[in-house]
């Protein structure tokens, strides 16, 4: 065993192990939970069992944020391709289709659960 391994939190992807694919670190989550809407983006996608489109999700975090107009929506939506779904992706928490427009959360739920149980997106 390396120095700091037993430092190691528990945040395993279902996808790692034999695959290869790096686990997700806590730095990591904690730097994808840094920001409101990567919460509520993880909170929603936690309640979805498939890929949702991207405009579901801009919408939803309108309505959340209390402005649900149309310009609102396509400010999130920028934000949401050019900030967030890069940041979670990059971080391995979801997936997202340019091509498709769909998103998708790829970690086991009980990863992020704990993370948003401190925020108050834990009911998405």
């Amino acid at each position: 065993m390396k120095y700091g391994d037993s430092m190691k939190p528990q945040t395993r992807n279902p996808h790692d192990g034999e695959t290869g694919i790096p686990q997700i670190t806590s730095t990591d989550l904690f730097a994808a939970f840094s920001a409101h809407r990567r919460q509520r983006t993880i909170g929603y996608l936690t309640q979805k069992p498939a890929a949702i489109p991207v405009g579901d999700l801009a919408e939803y975090i309108a309505l959340k944020e209390g402005e649900p107009s149309y310009d609102r929506y396509e400010r999130i939506l920028t934000d949401l391709y050019h900030n967030h779904l890069p940041h979670l992706t990059d971080a391995g928490i979801v997936t997202f289709d340019e091509e498709t427009e769909l998103v998708e959360l790829v970690v086991d739920r009980s990863v992020v659960t704990p993370y948003l149980r401190l925020t108050d997106n834990a009911g998405a």
